[in-house]
């Protein structure tokens, strides 16, 4: 190899090794920073819950988030919504049953940007052993090493056969799981 064409692969070599995007992808959740809760019509209301035990995964670079993965498992006996009669058949085995399934799952592996912050998970949540797939909408802010995210999810709690005998007239079949992280890296 001429010295000539040694010095061009080396630079070459220069430039692509500081290209690399300068995101860091792998991020821990500040649990006391963050908040996974859900909402559902309920009479003419809505109720509104939180999960007091949950932790999450989450390997991301907003540069490339095809290359994503994002998991979290929740304790559904620490679902809340402030109204003792409520949270205490919560973990009961017509609504969560988190005796037999103390763990619910979510997971991701198709992540894709909508556009400017904007991003969606394509995923699988498992509750009560039952998987359905679901879409997690969601924003991303990044200052420095700090990640800010908030998002949706809808899905049905009669597909995971959640208070299946609680009709739709008085709990609403449709929840929309929210987040609220603050993550760093």
């Amino acid at each position: 190899m001429s010295l000539k064409r040694f010095t061009y692969a080396a630079a070459l070599l220069s430039i692509s090794a500081f290209s690399a995007p300068a995101f860091a992808a792998n991020w821990t959740v500040d649990p006391g920073k963050s908040t996974l809760g859900f909402e559902v019509k309920q009479g003419d209301g809505t109720l509104t819950g939180f999960f007091g035990s949950w932790s999450a995964d989450i390997d991301f670079d907003p540069e490339a988030p095809e290359t994503a993965r994002i998991s979290a498992e929740i304790s559904p006996e620490s679902a809340s919504t402030g109204n003792p009669q409520f949270d205490s058949t919560l973990p009961g085995s017509d609504w969560f049953n988190a005796e037999g399934f103390p763990a619910a799952t979510f997971s991701s592996e198709s992540i894709s940007l909508v556009e400017g912050n904007s991003y969606r998970a394509e995923g699988t949540l498992t509750i009560k052993g039952i998987s359905q797939p679901v879409d997690l909408d969601f924003t991303l802010d990044v200052d420095g090493d700090t990640a800010t995210a908030k998002g949706t999810a809808k899905i049905k709690r009669f597909d995971y056969q959640l208070g299946a005998g609680v009709g739709a007239d008085t709990v609403g079949d449709l929840v929309t799981v929210t987040l609220d992280l603050t993550a760093s890296r």
